[in-house]
């Protein structure tokens, strides 16, 4: 099969590899139909994320149709068509009985290393490098689905495109998720750093979720104008001012009920000496995220708020301004998304007529151009905002 790997910074490309076999009775195979190239895919593009290996296959956003089961699966059949969760869980531990399902204790066979890094391992996740399962991703013909009965969810619905089903998978879960830790209460004001598509599904969620306003950072035209049509928010761009001051001004001296990091570890800022400082230690290796964002939020956050961090980090930080976030009281609330905690009554809601995650889509191609596309999303080239790749 045809299947899109990495080779190392930078460089990905496609490949020909064996065929997904049946490895254990509760696996699936599926044939993939639609996948997609998501923000974190770029921390493994740009070098961020250890433990990646050449020919490792990426894409955690995929859904298709069923061609295989194991023995053991119940819940699945020949044929049934699915969209895969990004978290693979066994259903079964004491993490996955509580529905905290990206943190199994039992799908990362690779748990030391993790271990090590962490202090303990989180789930194991599709196409996200050894420390996390070294498990073939998505971003290809065909894929491999351990524990099959707790994974994927059937799309019944014929009327569904993929393209509106497909982010069940990651993204539109993991706004919400972001959205539902701030702990909105009627009326509050959202502030959302990064309008990329997490951060748009953020944006639509707050919505869902309560708030009463929803101010949205990036410096990236395309997204903050998407982010006022889809999702009526008020924008900032961090080009043009400073964001403390003008949310200040916009919350007359108060500052944001909730704020949400949904950027991750390589954010950026302009003229901030953070910012400077960050990009250089990235740069030659002497650290692995720039917190610029998680620091603006716990200064800019109000007093006894919330703090969102749906972004990606991968490693250590440092200037974390903690006496800040102590001293105001706030809330931290963190990880990676129960996405079988969310899906079905996320599909719900798309099946209401109540939001179409469509409209994030601003390309679509063939899973033979996937290297030139992840150049132009992480470039932020041709108004790109999210990719789907066609196998």
């Amino acid at each position: 099969m045809k299947a899109l790997c990495w080779h190392g910074t930078g460089d990905v490309q496609v490949d020909t590899v064996p065929d997904p076999k049946i490895l254990n009775p509760g696996d699936a195979i599926v044939k993939i139909t639609s996948t997609a190239i998501c923000g974190s895919d770029l921390h493994l593009f740009d070098g961020f994320m250890p433990t990646m290996e050449k020919g490792d296959i990426l894409g955690h956003e995929p859904m298709g149709v069923v061609v295989e089961v194991g023995k053991a699966v119940k819940n699945l059949k020949a044929g049934d068509r699915v969209v895969v969760p990004f978290t693979i869980s066994c259903g079964e531990c004491f993490f996955c009985q509580k529905e905290m399902y990206s943190l199994c204790d039992n799908s990362n066979p690779n748990a030391e290393i993790a271990r090590a890094a962490m202090g303990h391992s989180p789930a194991g996740l599709f196409g996200f490098s050894h420390m996390l399962g070294g498990y073939a991703g998505g971003q290809a013909e065909y894929l491999r689905v351990p524990f099959a009965d707790v994974g994927p969810l059937k799309i019944e619905n014929d009327s569904l495109s993929d393209e509106q089903v497909l982010f069940l998978s990651d993204i539109f879960p993991t706004g919400y998720m972001a959205a539902e830790n701030c702990g909105i209460e009627a009326g509050d004001t959202v502030a959302v750093w990064g309008c990329g598509p997490v951060g748009q599904f953020t944006i639509q969620s707050a919505w869902m979720l309560g708030a009463g306003r929803v101010i949205a950072i990036d410096r990236v035209p395309e997204r903050l104008a998407m982010a006022q049509k889809h999702g009526k928010a008020e924008t900032i761009n961090f080009d043009d001012e400073k964001v403390y001051d003008r949310l200040m001004e916009m919350t007359s001296g108060r500052g944001p009920d909730r704020c949400v990091d949904a950027v991750g570890a390589e954010a950026h800022a302009t003229g901030s000496v953070d910012s400077v400082i960050d990009a250089a230690k990235t740069a030659v290796m002497l650290g692995t995220d720039r917190p610029h964002v998680i620091r603006e939020a716990i200064m800019c956050c109000r007093k006894g708020g919330t703090v969102s961090i749906p972004g990606a980090y991968v490693g250590v930080m440092d200037k974390l301004p903690i006496g800040s976030m102590m001293n105001k009281g706030l809330t931290i609330k963190t990880g990676q998304t129960h996405v079988q905690h969310y899906n079905k009554q996320l599909l719900k809601k798309i099946e209401a007529g109540d939001i179409d995650p469509s409209f994030v889509i601003t390309h679509q191609v063939k899973l033979d151009d996937a290297p030139a596309a992840y150049k132009t999303f992480r470039d932020k080239e041709d108004g790109c905002i999210k990719v789907v790749l066609k196998p």
